[in-house]
Parts: structure tokens; C-alpha cells; sequence
């Protein structure tokens, strides 16, 4: 197992950096994913990792060995990609041993190594049919187990999961979690798919405009964003603007008026009077209800904040109710996503019908 270390690299093309001082390290075994919105910098930072790019400034060390000027040949990486460049008048057995085939491996070596990964990637008895004869999962299988073929000290996957339906991503995105930590592999994964991400990695890198915003586990990032893009970017977030108006820095909580409406979020150290901040409420923090009785809200004291409003809107989403609410003097309507039964529980509510927003969790970024 390699550990992979990235210090203070960046790229640019032009005048425009793709990537400025990225900063990134990856532990031995760990599967590390680099999130970010298309053209955030991400596959370019992949590239330079494998050795595809050069950085215009900073190293790249696989454990203790400087790798930034050596050819990607050299690094012994295996490099998965979005488009399954399987080689289309081979068989499978052929396209998983080509890598070893080069290498001049003695051939009972590659007969074994291909036999174990078809066992691996689940692909026993695909031998002699060729990649037209294979589903997207199936093809995209044999593209990772050509790439491991070679034992590389560190597996790279670019968007691997682009091209496939919906269904096949959610299945194989946990194969590759699978296969991964079977393997014992050190793997850095590109996506831009915040719920791929977070069902495989182990940590997770956000990227945005070439700069790492947040690294972090998938809860970390989850229940403490450090700015609205991390609130957007791994969520559905409603955003509030509004201006801090007093603190109570015994229980950390300050209070906002968004509007006309007062709000208290939990207090973060650089959060002063008179700020103006933006609140960030997930949907699924926020419970709606047709009638509020005070006095279990404040003996459960976890609804800090009680709204009234009207319904506007309700989606069936199939997991779970997606409702919107318009709360007088805010600017938006605010989105509540409800799961379960009591999904199905809102759907005989009508538009316009009154309506308690009660918000569980919130957080507060200031903003100039």
C-alpha cells in the first residue's frame, strides 16, 4: 500500500488556474474521492497524480519518493476511466492480461492473476465473450480488474460511473468500494455525484475553482460545512439571508432577523453583531406540521425555531415528500423534505393550506 501526498500543486491554462496550492494527502488503503462541479479542477488534478499532466508549481510523493517528474509508465498507477476503452476484438481474458502481456509476465503468472480478479470483479465464466457482448456494469468490471492486473501501487478512478444508467451506478458504485478494500488498494476516485461519493470514500476533498474548499469524512462534511458552496454542494440547503442582531455566547447561539422573522442558529467564533450572514436548513432538518403544541416543543428543545406558513407546493419524490412553504417576508419558500409514512400522510394537504416549519438543525455563514 502507497500513501499519496500532494503539496501545494498548481496548474494553469493561460491566465486561468485550474488548480491553485492544492494541498491533498491520501492514506495507505484509503479510498479517497476529489468531489467537485464540472471544470472545478478535478480530473486535472487526477492527471497530474498519474502523471498525465505536469504541475506548473509543487510535488507529487508516492510514501517518500517525489514522483512529480516521472512518466505516468513509472509510477506503476492503474488508471480507470468514464469512457471503457476495452479493446473491442479481444476477449475478456485477453483485455484483462494485455497490461501483463506488456510487461513480458510469464504466462501460468498472468493465467492465474486473470482468473483471480475475474473472481474478484464477479466475472467468472466471461473468459471468451467479448466486450460487445457486455453489459455497461459488466464492461466497466473489466476495465478495473485490466487496471489492477498490473498491481499498482495506486488505483485512479476518473468519473468512472458517467456513462452508466442510474440503477447501474447505484449497484456498482459499492462493487468499486468493494473491490477497492478487498484489494488493500490506496484509490483516489474524481465525481462529480455528491451521493456516490459519499457512499463510497473514506474521505472526501471538495474542489471548487481549482481550490480545495473542504476535506473531510462524509459526516464531517455533512454536519459541519465550512461555506454555502460545502452547504449546497454535498446537500439540498435553503439559504435565509439575515443579520445578527444579538449573541449569547454562554449557550452559543445568536439571534438573526431574516425579514421580519427572528431565527436563533448555533454561533460560529467569528460570527459578531450586526454581520449579515446567510442560514443554511436542510430539508431534511426542518419537520412540518398542521398544528404546534408549544409546550412539547420546548420540553423535546430541539425546534429551536417555530415558523408559521402556507403550503405551495408538494412532489412526490418516491423516497420521500418534498414540500415547499412560503413563510411571509422571506424571500424564498423554504423546501422540507419528509420520509417515511408520514410521507404519504401530506399528500391530502392542499396548496395554501397554514402550515408550522419547525427547524431541527441550522447553521450560519457570514457574508458580505
Amino acid at each position: 500500500m502507497v500513501k499519496v501526498l500532494v503539496e501545494n500543486v498548481s496548474k494553469k491554462y493561460g491566465d486561468t488556474y485550474a488548480l491553485r496550492e492544492v494541498n491533498m494527502v491520501a492514506e495507505d488503503g484509503a479510498l479517497v474521492c476529489i468531489l467537485g462541479p464540472s471544470g472545478s479542477g478535478k480530473s486535472t488534478l487526477l492527471r497530474i497524480i498519474a502523471g498525465l499532466l505536469p504541475p506548473d508549481q509543487g510535488r507529487v510523493y508516492f510514501d517518500d519518493v517525489d514522483v512529480t517528474d516521472l512518466p505516468a509508465w513509472r509510477r506503476n498507477v492503474g488508471m480507470v476511466f468514464q469512457s471503457i476503452s476495452l479493446f473491442p476484438h479481444l476477449s475478456v481474458y485477453d483485455n484483462i492480461a494485455f497490461g501483463a502481456k506488456l510487461r513480458k509476465m510469464p504466462k501460468d503468472e498472468i493465467d492465474r492473476k486473470v482468473k483471480d480478479l475475474l473472481r474478484l470483479v464477479r466475472l467468472d465464466g466471461y473468459e471468451k465473450r467479448k466486450p460487445r457482448e457486455l453489459s455497461g456494469g459488466e464492461a466497466q468490471r473489466v476495465a478495473i480488474a485490466r487496471a489492477l492486473i498490473i498491481d499498482p501501487s495506486v488505483l485512479l478512478f476518473d468519473e468512472p460511473l458517467g456513462h452508466l444508467d442510474a440503477k447501474l451506478r447505484e449497484s456498482l458504485k459499492f462493487e468499486i468500494r468493494r473491490i477497492v478494500k478487498e484489494t488493500g488498494k490506496t484509490a483516489l476516485y474524481v465525481t462529480h455525484d455528491q451521493s456516490e461519493a459519499f457512499a463510497i470514500a473514506d474521505y472526501i476533498y471538495v474542489i471548487n475553482k481549482g481550490v480545495i474548499e473542504q476535506g473531510g469524512t462524509p459526516v464531517e462534511l455533512y454536519e459541519n460545512p465550512k461555506s454555502p458552496f460545502i452547504a449546497e454542494f454535498v446537500g439540498n440547503t435553503n439559504f435565509l439571508k439575515g443579520k445578527v442582531i444579538e449573541i449569547n455566547r454562554d449557550e452559543h447561539v445568536a439571534k438573526v432577523l431574516a425579514g421580519d422573522v427572528e431565527l436563533f442558529v448555533p454561533m460560529r467564533g467569528d460570527i459578531n453583531i450586526g454581520d449579515n450572514v446567510f442560514i443554511g436548513i436542510k430539508p431534511e432538518d426542518i419537520k412540518v406540521s398542521k398544528q404546534v403544541d408549544e409546550n412539547i416543543v420546548k420540553k423535546e428543545n430541539r425546534y429551536v425555531n417555530v415558523l408559521e406558513g402556507k403550503l405551495l407546493k408538494k412532489i412526490f419524490i418516491g423516497p420521500y415528500l418534498r414540500l415547499e412553504i412560503v413563510i411571509d417576508n422571506l424571500e424564498e419558500p423554504v423546501k422540507a423534505d419528509v420520509y417515511g409514512e408520514d410521507r404519504y400522510k401530506y399528500l391530502s394537504m392542499n396548496e395554501g393550506d397554514k402550515v408550522y416549519v419547525l427547524i431541527h438543525k441550522s447553521v450560519a455563514f457570514k457574508h458580505s
